[in-house]
């Protein structure tokens, strides 16, 4: 499931290789992406860590704490992505200076991230849970997210920005889905 994600990335650094400009593009992409990765080790982690915990009090009987884990790890899902997002949003030239000092990418970047935050902020939701996600990432990220890329990257001249957006798309789309297939089983 996460190769569909990540080969999404992909088809965006190709689409960014096409656009005027592709240098300072492939750099903010890439910037971005590698961002966004670190970010989502986190959620990654805790997502492990949370099946331990839920399948050890599912195996014990404790289904209320099993529930219980689950939630918790739904709100630290969130919790700990949007640290991150503020530490970018208030350090966002100094991690810049980590991977390049060019001072025009530099300045491209910091309008990149509120793009960025939302992305983060999508990604980390999903990685909480796991049911789906195959079929939903296939569907959301190329049916959905590539479509309105084509659609309106060329048009709009977004450039790199709109690829972003196209992204933000696909994990609105996936972290949707699977939500509302989840709260129906709630009730």
């Amino acid at each position: 499931m996460l190769c569909l994600e990540y080969w999404t990335v992909e088809v965006m650094v190709f689409l960014v290789g096409l656009m005027p400009n592709s240098k300072t593009s492939t750099s903010l992409v890439a910037m971005c992406d590698s961002t966004q990765t670190i970010a989502y080790m986190i959620t990654c982690g805790l997502s492990a860590t949370a099946s331990t915990r839920v399948s050890n009090e599912l195996g014990a009987g404790n289904f209320d704490k099993a529930k219980t884990a689950m939630f918790a790890t739904l709100k630290l899902s969130v919790l700990l992505p949007l640290l991150v997002v503020l530490a970018l949003a208030f350090g966002h030239n100094t991690w810049s200076s980590f991977f390049i000092n060019n001072i025009t990418i530099m300045d491209e970047f910091s309008s990149m991230v509120p793009f960025l935050a939302i992305s983060i902020t999508l990604d980390s939701v999903q990685g909480a849970y796991q049911h789906l996600v195959v079929y939903i990432n296939l569907s959301m990220f190329y049916f959905i997210g590539v479509t309105i890329s084509i659609l309106l990257g060329f048009k709009l001249r977004l450039y790199a920005k709109d690829l972003w957006i196209r992204y933000i798309c696909g994990l609105s789309s996936q972290v949707s889905s699977p939500f509302s297939c989840f709260i129906c089983k709630m009730d």
